[in-house]
């Protein structure tokens, strides 16, 4: 029988069941090479402590650090006992809580003066950041002084690593665990080819993990990252060549528009020119329709850009030359949206085969899953008998029973918001692959577009269309100031009376099913003493909020809510109302962060802001100022002022670059967020490599694996790296890699 290689071993067979059982429920870690992979997050020298002032929000953390006091207070009458210590890196000071039974302990340990370990979730009370109930280990050479202690000299070097940990397995458990499979890291095998290692003076892999796990020096940290990074972003960049290089070989129609036909006639009866961008753009596209394999484009563009426009052009191209093209949207809101706003568009065109239609035109039509039978069925015929040219519409565009004459173009709207599944469902009903436009209202930094989008090219519309107002931004701190709140609320009243319309954006509906779940959430047993630490305030609902509004500072203006629970009709009534000028104020939540267009609408006040993502915020300001008059947005916040979610806020307020924005969202939310699981629902395989700041060498091994490929698809002499792929590439991620 073969012997399992050293990095497949199952932790638990190394650790005991414990220990691997959380590394595998919380920190996906099932494998000895799992756990070798799991990098410190940083390194702690003996002599200098954390700084305190940069921990994030609601994260598992380890900080080292020096305890500055203790003291013990009561409360319910002297029934209850609260520890709070304060611990301090000379810059900064956090506060521990300990509460009831669980104080004793702590309270002999942690005396001031003495320096530990502790971890646990960032959370905050009274406006401070603190640690409630954080495990700790004092630091100490001496295992035999009682309590947990970290032996730092039985380290090596003065570098301590500190893991990304999680509840029950503290950073020093987890630098255990490594200890023991340490050894096995001798047999780990090398992806990177030989010659491109020695070119760049790599280490050897087993060295690399070595120094990273147990580092001597720093530089020691700096070999092991350089080429751990590498591996990452080589083993990815051949996955992505690999699939272009598969596209390359995969047969499809070539689209060209006929002279004088549909986007000619189109073309003609636009009331404004096409911007430089959009005209570049569309030269790139039609491009890419015009020859025998499948187009694969990732269109991206500041909101408002005019993406509709070039992907509708594309589209009427594709009819032009006897196909049909497909537009999916993430939701029947912006399904309906796009329908109205591109027949609007055509005209005429769009009523192809009905009375008054142009001999040009072309049937639009409409599929979502919420529609009518009769209507249903009509757009299913159209679409099987070639009457529509174009189709909108939602996931219902998937469907088994849905087929096409002859599908040549796919547009996929928000693709952040698509499984792989979904899209590859739509692709595979047309006679041969079709032509693929993936569009984002999202600006993503050309590294993520390297990463992320790696097998797609990439056109950029960073030119906003003639007679776009600014949008002014400022954060309003409701608690701070409260004065400004009711400000906001004037400054919504005075663009009403000008004749204009406002959106208020809350994070939560508010109805039955939420309160359902808040009820459940409560009945899990939290200690009285613990509760008091936590932000108590739930999110603002739509419901609360216009009920709140309509009675007191917006009294008697028009005011509306759209969430996403409401019925279909309902959504699409409110949706039309507000369009035609007769709801003043619309209380929504974020089903109206994209593709939404009322021209009228110039102010949005969004509570809560701070819950919400910095792309978030810039697509939801993006429904404002569409129009001539110029747009207002205001972010309105409790949180303090020298919190990471104010300059979250204030950086929104600052900028309305899209791509400026997208650089500091990157920055400030984990890899994982943007690579992996943005894409393919599964864990991100970057571990070390921060497309932010790598820019360089994804660049580098975006070029050396596109050399490897030309010269060996397949990857058969080079059997360390076919390896490499397999084991960093689950299986679901290789799948996504694989459909595109």
């Amino acid at each position: 029988m073969d012997r399992v290689p050293a990095l497949e071993e199952p932790l638990k067979k190394l650790l005991g069941g414990p220990t691997a059982k959380v590394m595998a429920e919380h920190l996906d870690l099932h494998t000895v090479g799992d756990l070798l992979h799991h990098y410190p997050r940083r390194y702690e020298e003996r002599g200098q402590l954390t700084k305190l002032a940069e921990l994030p929000l609601d994260e598992d953390v380890t900080v080292v650090a020096q305890v500055a006091d203790a003291r013990v207070h009561t409360f319910n009458g002297g029934r209850g006992q609260r520890l709070e210590i304060t611990i301090t890196d000379g810059s900064g000071r956090l506060q521990l809580v300990f509460f009831g039974r669980g104080i004793h302990k702590p309270h002999k340990e942690l005396l001031p003066g003495s320096r530990a370990m502790f971890a646990g979730k960032v959370s905050m009370f009274n406006r401070r950041m603190q640690l409630a109930h954080p495990t700790y280990a004092k630091l100490g050479a001496d295992p035999d002084e009682g309590g947990d202690t970290v032996d730092i000299d039985s380290w090596a070097g003065a570098l301590i690593p500190i893991y990304p940990a999680c509840k029950g397995l503290e950073s020093w458990k987890i630098a255990k665990a490594v200890d023991a499979v340490l050894p096995s890291a001798q047999e780990a095998v090398d992806p990177l080819p030989e010659a491109l290692r020695e070119g760049r003076g790599f280490v050897s892999l087993p060295e690399a993990l070595l120094k990273v796990h147990r580092p001597r020096t720093k530089a020691d940290i700096e070999d092991a990252r350089q080429r751990l990074k590498w591996d990452e972003a080589f083993v990815l960049q051949v996955a992505l060549a690999r699939r272009r290089h598969a596209d390359g070989q995969l047969p499809a129609v070539a689209r060209r528009p006929a002279p004088g036909g549909l986007l000619d006639a189109f073309d003609a009866k636009l009331p404004f020119t096409l911007t430089e961008g959009q005209q570049k753009v569309s030269r790139e596209i039609f491009d890419d329709l015009a020859t025998e394999h499948p187009m694969h484009r990732l269109l991206q563009g500041e909101v408002g850009s005019g993406k509709t426009m070039v992907a509708l052009r594309a589209m009427l191209a594709v009819v032009d030359s006897g196909g049909q093209a497909a537009m999916l949207a993430p939701t029947e809101v912006l399904a309906q949206q796009h329908h109205r706003s591109i027949t609007e568009m055509m005209g005429e065109l769009a009523e192809g085969g009905m009375l008054g239609g142009s001999d040009l035109g072309t049937k639009v039509v409409l599929l979502t899953g919420s529609m009518g039978m009769p209507a249903r069925r009509q757009a299913l015929l159209d679409l099987v008998t070639g009457e529509a040219g174009v189709v909108i519409g939602t996931h219902a565009l998937i469907e088994d029973k849905v087929q096409f004459h002859d599908l040549g173009l796919v547009v996929v709207d928000e693709q952040h918001r698509f499984g792989v599944e979904q899209r590859d469902a739509l692709r595979g009903k047309g006679k041969q692959p079709p032509h693929l436009l993936v569009m984002t209202a999202t600006p993503i930094p050309r590294t993520v577009a390297m990463t992320v989008f790696g097998d797609l090219e990439t056109s950029v519309l960073d030119q906003l269309p003639a007679g776009r107002s600014p949008i002014a931004s400022h954060v309003v701190p409701a608690q701070d100031k409260p004065h400004f709140l009711a400000r906001a609320w004037e400054r919504v009243r005075e663009e009403v009376d000008k004749g204009h319309q406002a959106y208020v954006v809350c994070p939560r509906i508010g109805d039955s099913a939420d309160e359902a779940e808040e009820a459940k959430t409560a009945k899990g047993k939290k200690k009285a003493e613990e509760a008091e630490t936590a932000d108590k305030r739930p999110p603002l609902a739509v419901i609360e909020i216009a009920d709140q509004l309509s009675k007191g500072p917006l009294q008697g203006l028009r005011t509306e809510i759209l969430h996403g629970r409401m019925q279909p009709d309902d959504k699409d009534d409110a949706m039309r109302r507000f369009g035609a000028g007769e709801v003043d104020v619309l209380v929504a939540t974020t089903v109206i962060e994209v593709g939404v267009n009322v021209p009228n609408a110039t102010a949005m006040v969004i509570m809560d802001a701070d819950r919400f993502g910095v792309s978030q915020l810039h697509q939801l300001r993006g429904r404002v100022g569409r129009g001539s008059a110029p747009g207002l947005c205001l972010l309105v916040t409790d949180m303090p002022e020298a919190s990471p979610a104010r300059a979250r806020l204030n950086a929104v307020a600052s900028t309305l670059d899209g791509f400026e924005l997208s650089r500091i969202d990157l920055e400030q939310r984990r890899e994982g967020d943007v690579l992996g699981q943005a894409q393919s629902g599964v864990r991100s395989s970057l571990r070390m490599l921060t497309v932010i700041d790598d820019e360089e060498i994804i660049a580098a091994a975006r070029e050396e694996a596109g050399t490897v490929v030309a010269e060996d698809p397949d990857l058969e002499h080079l059997p360390g790296l076919r390896t490499a792929l397999d084991a960093l590439l689950d299986k679901d991620r290789e799948q996504y890699l694989d459909k595109g």
